[in-house]
């Protein structure tokens, strides 16, 4: 099978398309031959990890996925023990974990809401189920003896997307480059009391971490979801919210200078917005390439814009992320070449045959095989992060990492670019 024709089969896209990117790409940059040079990278990082986990190359697709999701566990395992043993639980260990994390991430700063705004949204929307729960009589009071950051973090999972929406998130409208100011990223484990009141929001989430762009602020719920692998699984995911939330702020600090427009600005970038309709006009001779930054496959599969050349920023933040394990790994002494088989993994993955004769897609990533853990269903249903790196890897293999992510800065807004 010709190389282009295999990523297409992989991405699930256009064979034309992925034809197209090479020719018109190679002929922009001088760089040929891509798609093969992919195909064969791709067999060479599979053989090297299959190798390490002691299989060969011709074995089924359950024994690839039962590996990985082994190797999984063990890497959990020697985190949790290098962590002291954190329980889900307890607000305290949370924070522990957060201090890790952050000292990995080396401290990021960024551009964020002034807490005296985050302030002043409260007390002109005041949130009256916290108020509720939490058995205060007026908003003045909750502001008085509660933490800020810990009640915006509250607003996700207690009030109801339909009051945040409608009614919180409007205050937006009439923000200004004046309201934000630039300090250290906030990481924040809430405390036990929390853990009871937000259960529906974790059965939607799949995880009890979640983080607020505009606030600069990661939270934890301590809960668990009583699943394998859940340590580093959740440590990962810290990382990439500490790159995503420095992506967003580097795109805050750009908006800021244009003043008439950063409200609307900074709620599409919150929105996540991305392009609704088909590019319906582009010059034959260039690429036309999306910017996606949802991982849309997560609610529609077949979406068509998973289908068109487009780049990810979410895939990108899982790329650092996974860097920075293997840096864990090296700050907590002793297991960095463990976490390292999962470096440059994302983009890995390639056809095997199931017990029952059919090929199927198995990802390597491990984000995806992770999350196979979480919901308990069939391998073939995660694939979705190993699709969209690929496409980011397509895209790096004609400019470098730095460069595409200047492209997803750039042109975010408008939700596609022409190269």
């Amino acid at each position: 099978m010709e190389a282009y024709k295999k990523i297409a089969k992989i991405l699930r896209s256009d064979q034309d398309n992925i034809f197209l990117i090479e020719k018109k790409m190679g002929a922009l940059t001088g760089r040929n031959n891509i798609m093969t040079k992919l195909i064969e990278e791709n067999e060479s990082v599979i053989r090297e990890r299959l190798d390490i986990l002691g299989l060969g190359r011709n074995i089924g697709a359950k024994e690839v996925y039962d590996a990985l999701i082994s190797k999984i566990e063990a890497d959990n395992d020697k985190l949790f023990k290098k962590l002291d043993m954190p329980s889900a639980l307890v607000s305290a260990d949370w924070q522990r974990v957060l201090d890790v994390v952050k000292k990995v991430s080396d401290n990021p700063k960024g551009l964020f809401l002034k807490k005296e705004k985050a302030i002043e949204l409260l007390k002109s929307q005041p949130p009256m189920e916290i108020l509720r729960v939490l058995n205060y009589n007026s908003i003045e009071d909750l502001l008085a003896k509660e933490d800020v950051f810990e009640i915006f973090s509250a607003l996700r999972f207690v009030e109801g997307n339909k009051w945040l929406n409608e009614v919180f998130f409007k205050q937006y409208e009439s923000l200004k480059p004046e309201d934000f100011e630039e300090r250290e990223i906030t990481v924040l484990a809430l405390p036990e009391r929390w853990a009871k009141i937000a259960e529906s929001f974790i059965k939607h989430k799949y995880h009890n971490i979640s983080h607020l762009k505009e606030l600069g602020v990661i939270f934890v719920i301590p809960l668990s979801l009583e699943v394998s692998g859940e340590i580093l699984r959740n440590f990962g995911l810290l990382l990439h919210y500490f790159n995503e939330i420095k992506f967003y702020s580097d795109l805050f600090k750009k908006i800021v200078k244009n003043n008439d427009k950063f409200a609307n600005d900074i709620i599409s970038l919150l929105r996540g917005d991305i392009i609704n309709s088909p590019l319906t006009s582009f010059s034959p001779d260039k690429t036309q390439w999306l910017v996606i930054q949802q991982y849309l496959a997560k609610d529609d599969e077949n979406d068509w814009r998973l289908f068109q050349p487009h780049i990810n920023p979410e895939a990108l933040h899982w790329e650092k992320a996974e860097r920075m394990l293997v840096k864990t790994g090296e700050i907590l002494d002793g297991f960095s070449a463990d976490l390292a088989f999962w470096e440059d993994l994302n983009w890995v993955g390639d056809y095997f045959m199931t017990e029952s004769g059919i090929n199927v897609l198995v990802s390597f990533n491990l984000i995806d095989t992770a999350m196979s853990l979480v919901k308990e269903k069939e391998l073939i249903k995660y694939l979705y992060h190993h699709q969209e790196a690929l496409w980011n890897k397509i895209f790096m293999e004609y400019f470098s990492e730095g460069e595409m992510e200047e492209f997803m800065k750039q042109n975010i807004l408008k939700g596609w670019f022409e190269i």
